[in-house]
């Protein structure tokens, strides 16, 4: 590149940091090429440095409880709406489209998989994510609602960009349990992107939380701006198992 784009880089630089143009202006007029490339390649690599931070600290944030990616998945069993295709929510359109997913199927299909691999990019693109299995979401709200920090929690919630609710519908909710829930889903709608993982097809959310009608307006936030995605197939836990079962029968035979 030449020195007009260098010193554009270096405008640009100076901004992420927070740095003075004089920076700019100074290197215009007081270093030579060599010295303005070197002094590109130091901010290059501070901003770099700072993004790779943030990102960390966003994944850490996540609260994930484990770490997996999308590479590792098999998609055969996965099916998408029309029109959408798994780069399409790798690239974190959803988020910024303020849409929701709403991975379907029985368990050990590969939900939660999913759903932490595509919160783990978003996490790479920047967004602020949160990961929480529905219990513990519930269970987290009503400590708040009884210790009076509540709003604070409600706070940290409206502060993320995606919000992951995994294992919706595995346990039974209370009615406030199911209140405070709502709040936070209503909270959310069209204001940020949620992910949900069930086992539990729409007519039977009722039976979850107490309420028919608070079912039935959850439903009606979750997929106005949403798309099902439904995970087919033999349980990945089973199969897993069964495999390792297979190895170790093998390498006994091997041994004998």
């Amino acid at each position: 590149m030449d020195r007009e784009d260098l010193r554009q880089r270096l405008s640009a630089y100076c901004k992420q940091l927070k740095l003075s143009q004089r920076v700019v202006a100074l290197s215009e007029q007081r270093a030579n090429e060599e010295q303005e490339r070197f002094l590109h390649d130091v901010l290059h690599a501070e901003v770099e440095h700072r993004n790779q931070s943030r990102r960390a600290k966003r994944l850490n944030k996540a609260n994930f409880p484990s770490r997996k990616r999308l590479e590792d998945f098999d998609f055969s069993n996965v099916q998408f709406p029309t029109g959408v295709t798994i780069e399409d929510l790798a690239d974190g359109s959803y988020i910024r489209q303020k849409q929701n997913l709403i991975f379907y199927g029985q368990v050990g299909t590969g939900k939660t998989h999913l759903a932490i691999a595509l919160g783990m990019l978003a996490c790479e693109q920047d967004y602020a994510v949160r990961f929480y299995t529905l219990s513990d979401l519930v269970l987290r709200l009503g400590e708040a609602h009884r210790s009076g920090r509540l709003e604070r929690l409600m706070a940290e919630i409206q502060g993320l960009d995606l919000l992951i609710l995994d294992e919706w519908g595995y346990v039974p909710v209370d009615r406030q349990g199911s209140q405070l829930l709502f709040r936070v889903i209503s909270d959310c709608y069209e204001r940020k992107s949620l992910i949900v993982t069930t086992n539990m097809e729409f007519s039977a959310w009722g039976t979850i939380f107490t309420d028919e009608q608070m079912a039935a307006a959850m439903i009606d936030r979750l997929v106005h701006f949403g798309y099902l995605i439904l995970c087919g197939g033999p349980s990945y836990r089973i199969a897993n198992a069964l495999m390792r079962k297979n190895t170790a029968a093998v390498m006994e035979v091997g041994m004998a």
